[in-house]
C-alpha cells in the first residue's frame, strides 16, 4: 500500500479531507490484525436504480473482528465482494434498511451462489437475513420461488441442505445483534410516508464506531443515533433547480431523500471523523438538463458542513482505527 502525496485542493476536487488517502490494492479484504479492533467499511456499491457500470446496487460491507456484515444487496454486490477476494459465505448476517428492489435484487445470487462448492461460496450454515418488516416473507417466497434449484443441487452436487436454508428475522428498532464484541443497533429513518419502516445502523466494536444512514429524508432520530461515531455513510440526492421546477417526478424522488444541504446539516451535528456519501443520486430524467457533478455535490455539501467528507465510490474501503484512513480503488474504478 502506498501513501497518496494529494495536495489540499486536489483533496478538495476530490471531495476527500479524510485525515489519510492511501491506494487500494486489487486483492485487499480488510485488515490482516483484527486484533487491534478496527473496523473497515467497503462501499460495495454506491449507485441508485440505474443499471449503471461505474456504481453498482446498494450494499455496505463492515468489517469488524472475525464478524463480516452486510448492509443491502443491491445489483452486482456478489461481483464486487469477488473483487475483494471475500467469499460470499463469509457474510456472517445481511441486514436490510428497507425492501425497495435496489437494496434487495442481489440477495439471490448472494444467497445461492455462496452455497455452492468453490473458494467463492461453500456455505454450510443457514443464510441470515435481518431486516423490517416483511423481510421473512420475502425470503419465504423467495425459498419457494428456488426450490428447484436447491433441489436440484442438492441432490447432484453433493451440496449441504443446511447451507441453502434462510434464517430470516423480522426486526425493529433497538439492539438486533451481538457476537464477538460486535454490536448491531438498528433506528427508524424517514424514506417517506409509503416506506415505513425503513431502517439505518450502528455498528459499534472495540470503542469504534459505524452508522449507515440507509435511505433517508433528513432525520433527528438519525443524528440521534449516530451522535458519537467515527464514520457516517449517508445517502445523497441531488437535481438541479431548472429539473425540479418542470418535472414532478424528479421532485418526488427528492423528496424522498437527503439534499446535500440538509445531509450536510446532519454531518455539521453529529461531527463524524469523517462523513462519507454513498448511493449517490445526481438526478437526470431527460437530455435537457444534465445530471449534477460531484463537484457541484460537494459545493452544496460545503454550505453547510466545512468537516471531512468523501464522496463514495464502488470499492471505497475506510478503516476506523485509531485514525480513518481512507483507500481507493484501483485502476479500472470509477473516479469522483
Amino acid at each position: 500500500m502506498h501513501r497518496l502525496a494529494l495536495a489540499v485542493p486536489l483533496l478538495l476536487a476530490a471531495g476527500l479531507t479524510a485525515p489519510h488517502s492511501r491506494t487500494l490494492p486489487p486483492s485487499y479484504s480488510g485488515p490482516a490484525d483484527t486484533s487491534t479492533q478496527t473496523i473497515t467499511v467497503t462501499l460495495l456499491g454506491t449507485g441508485k436504480p440505474i443499471p449503471a457500470m461505474d456504481r453498482f446496487g446498494a450494499g455496505t460491507l463492515v468489517q469488524a473482528g472475525p464478524v463480516t456484515l452486510l448492509f443491502d444487496c443491491g445489483r452486482g454486490i456478489t461481483q464486487r465482494l469477488w473483487q475483494r477476494h471475500i467469499p460470499l459465505s463469509d457474510v456472517s448476517v445481511l441486514f436490510l434498511t428497507h425492501l425497495h428492489s435496489d437494496h434487495v435484487v442481489g440477495i439471490p445470487d448472494l444467497w445461492l451462489t455462496g452455497w455452492l462448492a468453490g473458494p467463492f461460496g461453500n456455505r454450510t450454515a443457514p443464510f441470515q437475513v435481518r431486516g423490517p418488516a416483511g423481510t421473512r416473507e420475502m425470503m419465504t417466497h423467495l425459498e419457494k420461488a428456488y426450490a428447484a434449484d436447491v433441489r436440484i443441487r442438492t441432490a447432484g452436487e453433493n451440496l449441504r441442505p443446511a447451507g441453502a436454508a434462510i434464517d430470516a428475522v423480522d426486526i425493529s428498532e433497538g439492539v438486533v445483534y451481538r457476537d464477538h464484541g460486535v454490536t448491531v443497533t438498528a433506528f427508524e429513518v424517514d424514506h417517506g410516508p409509503f416506506i415505513k419502516p425503513a431502517l439505518g445502523y450502528r455498528v459499534d466494536y472495540g470503542g469504534r464506531s459505524v452508522v449507515i444512514s440507509g435511505d433517508t429524508r433528513f432525520n433527528e432520530n438519525l443524528i440521534r443515533h449516530a451522535q458519537g461515531a467515527d464514520v457516517l455513510v449517508h445517502e445523497v440526492a441531488f437535481a438541479r433547480e431548472e429539473l425540479l421546477g418542470r418535472s414532478a417526478a424528479a421532485r418526488g424522488i427528492i423528496a424522498l431523500h437527503t439534499t446535500p444541504e440538509d445531509a450536510g446539516r446532519v454531518f455539521a451535528r453529529v461531527k463524524p471523523k469523517l462523513a462519507a456519501y454513498t448511493h449517490v443520486v445526481l438526478l437526470a430524467l431527460d437530455s435537457i438538463s444534465p445530471p449534477p457533478t460531484v463537484r457541484e455535490l460537494i459545493e452544496r455539501t460545503r454550505t453547510t458542513y466545512a468537516g471531512p467528507l468523501v464522496v463514495g465510490e464502488d470499492l471505497m474501503t475506510i478503516e476506523v482505527g485509531d485514525s480513518v484512513t481512507v483507500y481507493r480503488p484501483g485502476a479500472g474504478a470509477a473516479r469522483p
